[in-house]
C-alpha cells in the first residue's frame, strides 16, 4: 500500500512539473513570435525603407532586444530548469506551487518590458517596475533550486562531490543571468530618473548584451552540450579540463569588453569559443550513433553548423572596434550570435527534448523541423551577409535582402512555433500508443 502511495506521488509530481515547463514554453514562444520576432521583423523594414541605422528609436530596438533574450531564451532557459533540475532532486509541492509563482512574476515583468518599450506607457515607474518583476521571478527560481543535487540510492550515504562540467557550466551561466538582472534593474533605475524615453543608456545597454548573450546564453548553451551531445550526436564525452578553461576564457573576455578593451574582448571570446568546440568534440567523427528517434536525421548537422555561427560572431566582434563605423559589422556579429548560435541551437535541442519534457510527446512533424532550421539559416545568411554592405557601403542591393531575410526568418519562427504547438495538443505517446493497441484489438476481435 504504501509503494502503491508512493507512485502515485511520484506520477502527480511529474504532471505538476510537466504542466509547469509546459507553461514557461507556451510563453516563451509568444514571446518569440509576437514582441521577438515580429517586431524585429517591423524594425528591419522600416530601418530599410530608410536606409539608415539610425532611423528607428532606441526604446523599439531594446524591446525586442530584450524579449529575444528574457522573453523567449530566458522563459526557457528557466522552464527546462525547473524540470530538469528537480529531476535530479527532489522537489516538494510546495517548489511546484513556487515555480507557478516564478514564472507569474517573470511573464509579467517581461510583457511589461515589451509593453513599456514601445508605447512608452507611464514608462518612468513601468520600467524599473518590469526589470525588477523580472529579478523577482529569476530570485524565486534561483531560491527554489539552488540546494538541488543529484538523487541518492535509498540507504546510501551522502557523499560530498564536485559538481560534473556541465553544471558548472549552467551555475556559471546562472550567475551571469543574475548579473544580467541586477544590471538591468540599475540601469531602468538610471533610465527612469535621468533619460528622456524609455531607453537605456548605451553603455549599459551594450554590457547588457555582452553579459546577457556570451556570459549567460553560450555558456549556459555549452553546459546544456556537455550533458546531452554525447547521448544525441553519439560524440566522446567532453574534455572537462577543456571546458573549464574556454568558460574562464570567455568570462575574462566579457570583462575585458565590458571595461572597453574591445578588441581583446573579441579576441579571447574566439579562443573561448575554438577551445570550447574542441572541448565539446563537435567537429569529430561520432563514437556512438545519433539518437534520432522522432527528429529529422539533418538534426546533427544543424548542431554542427551553428558552432559556425558562433566563431563567425566571435571573428566579426574583433572587427568591430577595428572596422565599423555605422553598426553593420557589430549587427551581423549579434546576429550571427542570436539567430545563427542561440536560436539554430533551441530549434535544433528544442524540438529533440521539449515534447518529452512537456508531457511525454512525439514531435508532430519531422519535416516541418527541417523546414524551420533550413529557413532559420537561409535568412541568417541573407542577413549577416547584406548587413555589413548595407550599413557600411549603403549597398542598394544589400539594403534590399534586409527585409527579405527578415520575412524568412519570420517564416522559420512561425514553423517552429507551429511544430511545438501542435505537439503540444497531441495525446502523449502513451496514450496514443495504448489508443491503437485499443483499435487493432477491437479489429481482431471483429474478425
Amino acid at each position: 500500500m504504501h509503494a502503491e502511495t508512493a507512485a502515485q506521488a511520484a506520477i502527480s509530481r511529474e504532471k505538476a512539473l510537466q504542466r509547469l515547463v509546459t507553461a514557461f514554453i507556451s510563453a516563451g514562444l509568444v514571446f518569440l513570435l509576437l514582441p521577438g520576432t515580429f517586431l524585429g521583423v517591423w524594425n528591419l523594414i522600416a530601418i530599410s525603407a530608410s536606409r539608415s541605422a539610425h532611423s528607428l528609436s532606441s526604446p523599439w530596438i531594446q524591446a525586442h532586444g530584450q524579449a529575444q533574450i528574457f522573453g523567449w531564451i530566458g522563459t526557457f532557459v528557466i522552464g527546462i530548469g525547473f524540470y530538469s533540475l528537480s529531476k535530479m532532486g527532489r522537489l516538494t509541492p510546495f517548489a511546484v506551487q513556487r515555480g507557478w509563482q516564478s514564472w507569474a512574476l517573470w511573464v509579467c515583468g517581461v510583457g511589461l518590458r515589451w509593453v513599456t518599450g514601445v508605447y512608452g506607457w507611464h514608462w518612468r515607474v513601468m520600467l524599473p517596475l518590469s526589470a525588477g518583476l523580472q529579478l523577482a521571478g529569476f530570485l524565486l527560481f534561483f531560491w527554489t533550486v539552488r540546494k538541488h543535487k543529484p538523487s541518492q540510492p535509498a540507504g546510501v550515504a551522502p557523499q560530498p562531490r564536485s559538481p560534473e562540467v556541465w553544471m558548472r557550466l549552467v551555475i556559471a551561466s546562472t550567475f551571469a543571468f543574475l548579473i544580467a538582472l541586477l544590471l538591468n534593474l540599475a540601469a531602468a533605475l538610471c533610465a527612469s530618473f535621468v533619460a528622456s524615453s524609455p531607453a537605456l543608456p548605451p553603455a549599459a545597454d551594450r554590457h547588457l548584451l555582452l553579459i546577457s548573450a556570451w556570459a549567460f546564453l553560450v555558456v549556459s548553451v555549452w553546459g546544456f552540450n556537455a550533458r546531452w551531445l554525447p547521448v544525441f550526436l553519439g560524440l566522446r564525452q567532453p574534455h572537462a579540463r577543456g571546458l573549464l578553461i574556454a568558460l574562464t576564457t570567455l568570462i575574462a573576455g566579457v570583462i575585458a569588453g565590458v571595461a572597453g578593451a574591445l578588441v581583446l574582448s573579441g579576441v579571447l571570446l574566439l579562443a573561448a569559443c575554438l577551445v570550447a568546440i574542441r572541448s565539446l568534440h563537435i567537429f569529430e567523427r561520432s563514437v556512438q550513433p545519433p539518437k534520432l528517434n522522432g527528429i529529422h536525421p539533418s538534426f546533427p548537422y544543424f548542431v554542427r553548423g551553428a558552432y559556425v555561427w558562433l566563431v563567425i560572431a566571435a571573428a566579426l566582434s574583433i572587427c568591430v572596434p577595428l572596422f565599423d563605423r555605422n553598426g553593420g559589422i557589430g549587427g551581423a556579429s549579434r546576429h550571427a550570435l542570436t539567430v545563427g548560435f542561440l536560436a539554430t541551437m533551441v530549434f535544433a535541442i528544442g524540438q529533440r527534448v521539449l515534447p518529452a519534457f512537456c508531457g511525454m510527446h512525439v514531435l508532430f512533424s519531422k519535416k516541418l523541423m527541417f523546414a524551420a532550421l533550413s529557413l532559420l539559416n537561409i535568412g541568417c545568411l541573407l542577413r549577416v551577409a547584406s548587413e555589413i554592405p548595407a550599413y557600411e557601403r549603403n549597398l542598394a542591393l544589400a539594403w534590399s535582402i534586409l527585409p527579405v531575410s527578415a520575412v524568412i526568418e519570420l517564416t522559420a519562427v512561425a514553423l517552429f512555433a507551429t511544430n511545438l504547438i501542435v505537439t503540444f495538443l497531441r495525446p502523449p505517446a502513451h496514450l496514443s500508443a495504448a489508443s491503437n493497441l485499443r483499435v487493432v484489438s477491437t479489429i481482431a476481435s471483429a474478425k
